[in-house]
């Protein structure tokens, strides 16, 4: 049994919607379809899950969202008379989404979850519906009924552990299941959804659940890229590469997957299978437990920007226990998360999404560093770009940091940190957001540009 996932550009209009039956069909073992809400047609265009928050929002604050929800409806009406469906589905649609605007907004978190849902509800709906017209049998799945349930976390949901159980009995549905991603049911009976992205998290709850032999992503690449397109033009592609890898990877920027997408599967060891539709006689990427370390110490590199640091700095640190736990425990009480702590014997830098921080809040951030814990100096440093140099290679490599450093100081880029993973599968470079660029060519260059004798 196969379980497949198709994002938001596989169902963004009835020609993708019936590549997606084409695939789904040409294979008797692909039982459940995990879908997205519809995505981009175009570059320019807007996809459905923005038109629900903005419609969403609208409705929280009192104002008109009717046009909103008419460009909602268009969308569904348009993939719907592409295919040749008739009125009722769309009948069905616009009840649902009328229904959900005009619910209970005491609580506005809550309230816009279900909003976000009815994207990949009401897709799997229409995606039945035209699977049942093409003469196959398929079925919409509500993940309610099915049994996903899970935490009651706005935007945030996890999976509790007897959803798993409750979703196992998914095997034995008759036909083709048309299972909507990226939202379950609480045990109080509400919806709420994973993170942005969340219907990867789905199909990997699935494919743990039903012990699925294969999860396969269908995207709109036809594999996993070594290092970022739009920065490097046809990089190398990756065949085959770890989860591990792939964690490290997607947290770093990769947007083929979702970073907590893995997790289920990983735990079930099932693998997963990364691929296109628009081509999906390409290989694609496998994403397995373990692979032949056979193309270097480098499998990919990855940027992401909107990063600072807190820099604190005290003579004799080392010998001050607690120190690390006061600083962090100063962070936790301005709601901070952090990212990173690479420290040295008399200095720790704390990493941190700049998008967290206020010019207000930084001052008295500092201010509590200095006067609780006495530090020598503290100092915020802004517009860093993190990279990622990930490998399960490096683990057996000699000298990878060096060639790195080398790569980056012969292209003029100064290294404002340096972080080396516990597993040694990759190794982080703090830059200036303007270097960014800069210094991924220059360590692809390094790891992957072909050896010219």
């Amino acid at each position: 049994m196969k379980v497949v996932k198709f994002g938001g550009s596989s169902l963004a209009s009835g020609g993708q919607i019936n590549k997606v039956f084409e695939i789904v069909t040409s294979d008797p073992e692909r039982k459940i379809v995990v879908v997205s809400a519809p995505g981009k047609r175009y570059p320019e265009d807007t996809k459905v899950t923005d038109l629900l928050i903005e419609c969403g929002q609208a409705s929280l604050m009192h104002h008109d969202y009717q046009e909103l929800a008419g460009k909602v409806l268009e969308r569904y009406s348009g993939i719907a008379e592409e295919l040749g469906l008739g009125c009722d589905i769309i009948k069905e649609i616009c009840e649902d989404l009328m229904e959900r605007l005009e619910g209970d907004k005491s609580k506005p978190d809550r309230f816009m979850d279900r909003i976000k849902a009815s994207g990949e509800d009401n897709n799997a709906k229409l995606v039945a519906a035209y699977f049942q017209k093409q003469g196959v049998e398929a079925h919409y799945v509500d993940p309610g009924s099915a049994g996903l349930i899970v935490s009651a976390e706005p935007g945030n949901a996890q999976a509790l552990p007897e959803a798993y159980e409750q979703l196992q009995a998914l095997r034995s549905y008759p036909g083709i299941s048309i299972f909507p991603g990226f939202f379950g049911y609480s045990k109080d009976g509400d919806v709420y959804t994973f993170s942005r992205s969340g219907s990867d998290i789905t199909g990997s709850i699935l494919a743990n659940a039903v012990k699925a032999d294969l999860y396969e992503n269908f995207t709109d690449v036809d594999a996993v890229y070594s290092v970022n397109p739009f920065i490097v033009e046809k990089p190398k592609e990756i065949k085959e590469l770890t989860y591990r890898e792939m964690r490290e990877l997607s947290y770093a920027g990769f947007s083929v997957l979702h970073d907590e997408a893995l997790v289920p599967a990983f735990r079930a060891g099932i693998p997963v299978h990364v691929k296109n539709t628009n081509n999906p006689s390409a290989p694609g990427t496998r994403i397995v437990a373990e692979r032949d370390n056979t193309n270097g110490p480098v499998i990919g590199i990855a940027s992401d920007e909107g990063f600072c640091s807190i820099y604190v700095s005290k003579y004799l640190m080392n010998r001050e226990i607690g120190f690390g736990r006061r600083l962090l425990a100063i962070l936790e009480d301005f709601g901070l998360s952090y990212e990173h702590t690479p420290s040295g014997i008399d200095d720790i830098s704390v990493i941190l999404r700049e998008s967290q921080l206020e010019d207000a809040t930084e001052e008295q951030i500092k201010e509590r560093i200095m006067t609780e814990l006495h530090a020598d100096e503290v100092k915020f440093e802004h517009s860093l770009a993190l990279i990622m140099v990930v490998g399960e290679g490096m683990r057996r490599n000699v000298g990878t940091m060096s060639r790195a450093s080398k790569a980056l100081a012969n292209a003029q880029v100064n290294i404002e940190m340096i972080n080396q993973g516990s597993s040694e599968v990759s190794m982080m470079f703090g830059v200036k957001e303007v270097d960014e660029k800069r210094a991924v060519h220059a360590l692809y260059d390094e790891f992957f540009a072909p050896v010219t004798v």
